[in-house]
């Protein structure tokens, strides 16, 4: 979870494509550009065995550094240090580069401009100076309001453009060089529609719950840490391409408060009902109900660090809780994991430690954060 908020801190056009992180698409930015790119990891999440798509553009631009890069992928230690490392190789190429903009033909902008006029230009929500960045955007039968970011090359419309799009699944265009930005807008309101069942999911636990993380979720976010009761929260994974089945749940808290959580999910999930919201559903399964926004306010249930004394580090709030039900004090996972390799009486083991709760001396065990 760290590295994934490291990773939209320094790369925040490069998304997430599926829940296991290992695959990412988006732009990487450097000299005010952006540029296509596309990272494939395998399972073990090795780097030096990870794959790199790149525009025609990025690729030509870093031709002459391919050796410094194969190098780096060897020897960072994970997918943001290696980002950083290419925005800067990046930089560095770019000074060392001349100019690569291929001018565009007449006829780029004469087909391009046809085509804006009439796709309307009310769809339009931004188009740069050069007319090679242009941004789309559209509302779903629901009313949300979404963006279709397009990077257009000098062979448009032969060759399609790069789409960046706020999505939790992968958004492949269908092209041919007769196709227009029509199609593409036509295929981005069909994908939206696709997805109108996942965020009608997601937009009532966000309307009807406290959620505690993400703090502002984006329409890619497929998880939501959702408050239960006084340092009590359920972690729900959805799928969107299934949004009414029964979500992945993760139980955060004491073990006395979550451990009958836990039980009742296992005892009631054969009563998950597909007709009904994926939030009431949850509801009846845990026979219970959530915080209401209506009722309660944050503050009522989200409780600061014992250790650092705030609620969010890194974005992030308290998750692990000491299980003594006369203590129940909160505290970040970096912050504990921390504190209990700071003891002398703590023991290890590989990335787990046992130690003592700062409050009652209760032993407790904390794992380094990923």
């Amino acid at each position: 979870m760290a590295g994934a908020r490291a990773l939209l801190r320094h790369c925040p056009l490069l998304l997430p494509q599926d829940r296991h992180g290992t695959a990412y698409e988006g732009f990487v930015t450097a000299q005010g550009r952006d540029f296509h790119i596309r990272i494939l990891l395998p399972e073990d999440f090795q780097l030096k065995n990870a794959r790199i798509e790149c525009s025609w553009h990025l690729k030509k631009i870093l031709h002459g550094y391919r050796h410094i890069l194969k190098q780096r992928l060897h020897s960072c230690p994970d997918l943001v240090s290696f980002m950083v490392e290419l925005k800067t190789v990046l930089e560095i190429a770019l000074k060392n580069t001349p100019d690569l903009h291929i001018p565009r033909p007449p006829e780029y902008y004469s087909c391009l401009v046809r085509d804006l006029e009439i796709l309307g230009w009310n769809k339009v929500a931004y188009v740069d100076t050069g007319l090679t960045t242009v941004k789309l955007k559209a509302e779903d039968s629901c009313g949300r309001q979404h963006l279709i970011t397009l990077k257009l090359n000098a062979k448009y419309p032969t060759e399609p453009p790069d789409c960046l799009v706020d999505f939790p699944v992968p958004f492949a265009v269908s092209w041919m060089p007769q196709n227009s930005l029509i199609d593409i807008y036509n295929q981005f309101l069909a994908a939206l529609e696709s997805l109108k069942e996942f965020w009608d999911a997601l937009d009532e636990i966000d309307g009807k719950t406290w959620v505690l993380e993400p703090e502002n979720p984006t329409r890619s976010a497929t998880t939501r840490r959702i408050a239960i009761g006084n340092n009590v929260s359920v972690n729900v994974e959805v799928d969107p391409r299934h949004p009414n089945m029964l979500p992945e749940c993760y139980f955060l808290g004491a073990d006395h408060a979550v451990n009958p959580l836990r039980t009742k999910l296992n005892n009631n999930m054969h009563l998950w009902d597909p007709e009904i919201s994926l939030l009431q559903n949850l509801r009846e399964l845990l026979e219970i109900d959530f915080p209401s926004r209506a009722v309660l306010e944050k503050s009522d249930f989200a409780k600061d660090c014992g250790i650092c004394y705030a609620y969010r580090l890194d974005g992030c709030a308290p998750d692990q809780v000491c299980d003594d039900p006369r203590c129940g004090q909160p505290f970040h996972q970096a912050c504990l994991y921390e504190w209990l390799q700071g003891l002398p009486t703590s023991r290890q083991s590989f990335n787990v430690i046992f130690g003592e709760c700062p409050y009652c001396n209760k032993v407790r065990k904390s794992k380094e954060s990923e």
